[in-house]
């Protein structure tokens, strides 16, 4: 029989091409959605038919908007229900605001993506005033030792007090005088479209940015080979290499969560890198602040000589080193952890 011919039987129909999805896990926040949205919409992009879909994860600091970041048993607390996520494999990929992520990841997972840096410095928001006409006495929100220990440096005069809370938030409390300012993240603010509430940005000078600051960080399994491979299109070169060279730093010298820290790397020039480092002591308000340039292909022994000159002023100064103090030393007043924590 002619199976071509009409009343014959028909041919098996060809199987449908299975879609390729991608599930990325981010915070439930305004800004977390925001910088993961765009994430999505960059991967869509640049892999066309890629499904991709957002799985929202509260985590410790999500849930908990009472205790001070700086007093959390732990660190990671805005990453690491994430990160159990990933190695559960409920979810392929994750979106981390990079400055959230402690130094050391979870085996078996890796930063795999840094897309493109988004404005770095921090900035003020106020009445109107810039920081500097701001009157004394006034109290000024911000949740962050290492802004603190910068601001006192310029205005010892005014009230720094601890914040915490969403965009809006804290915001609001300018708008209603429960505050006179707060400090901010200019990334941040420009993701939601509201760069117009700044009135003062702060000049790389006057405040070094928190190591990560204003970049994402994309972190996936080490061997999920697919994804690594999907990420890789919104990977940033130019931004890779800078917040390799600050975690680098953070790493070198023993962590982030013990004393006041503070690392930017930026592009130097045709060939190089600058990097600016801070350390303090909260409790004195001791600041010491070393500046470096990075040549292209001498990165590592230039950071280390970074490191040394750190090390050299913080002790001239008095200033605690983080590998010297005990290894779960923590900012609130340096008392351990439970055995076991992270």
């Amino acid at each position: 029989m002619d199976k071509n011919k009409k009343g014959g039987a028909k041919a098996p129909a060809a199987p449908a091409a299975k879609t390729e999805t991608l599930v990325i896990g981010t915070r439930g926040s305004a800004l977390a959605l925001t910088q993961s949205n765009l994430m999505a919409e960059a991967l869509r992009a640049a892999h066309k038919g890629l499904e991709v879909r957002l799985e929202v994860i509260k985590t410790s600091g999500d849930a908990d908007q009472r205790t001070k970041l700086d007093a959390f048993p732990g660190m990671g607390v805005f990453v690491k229900e994430l990160q159990l996520a990933l190695l559960a494999g409920t979810i392929d990929c994750a979106v981390h605001s990079l400055k959230d992520v402690p130094e050391d990841e979870p085996e078996g997972l890796m930063l795999a993506a840094f897309p493109e840096r988004e404005d770095a410095r921090d900035v003020f928001i106020s009445d109107g005033r810039t920081f500097r006409q701001m009157p004394a006495g006034s109290k000024i929100g911000t949740g962050s030792p290492r802004r603190v220990l910068q601001l006192k440096a310029i205005r010892p005069d005014l009230e720094y007090v601890g914040i915490r809370g969403n965009v809006d938030t804290r915001i609001g409390k300018v708008r209603s005088g429960e505050l006179q300012g707060v400090v901010l993240a200019a990334a941040g603010l420009n993701r939601l479209g509201r760069s117009a509430d700044i009135t003062h940005v702060f000049s790389f000078q006057d405040m070094i940015p928190a190591i990560g600051q204003a970049s994402l960080g994309i972190e996936c399994r080490t061997a999920d080979a697919r994804v690594r491979k999907l990420l890789e299109a919104v990977d940033d070169g130019e931004t890779h290499d800078a917040v390799d060279l600050e975690r680098e730093f953070m790493k070198r010298i023993g962590g982030g969560c013990k004393v006041p820290m503070a690392a930017h790397a930026y592009p130097y020039g045709e060939y190089g890198i600058r990097m600016l480092a801070v350390l303090g002591n909260p409790e004195t308000g001791a600041m010491a602040r070393v500046e470096q340039t990075l040549d292209e292909d001498e990165e590592d022994e230039l950071l280390e000589e970074l490191a040394v000159r750190m090390e050299e002023a913080c002790r001239e100064k008095g200033i605690p080193l983080p590998h010297d103090l005990p290894a779960h030393y923590l900012l609130n007043g340096g008392d351990p952890l439970a055995d076991g924590a992270p």
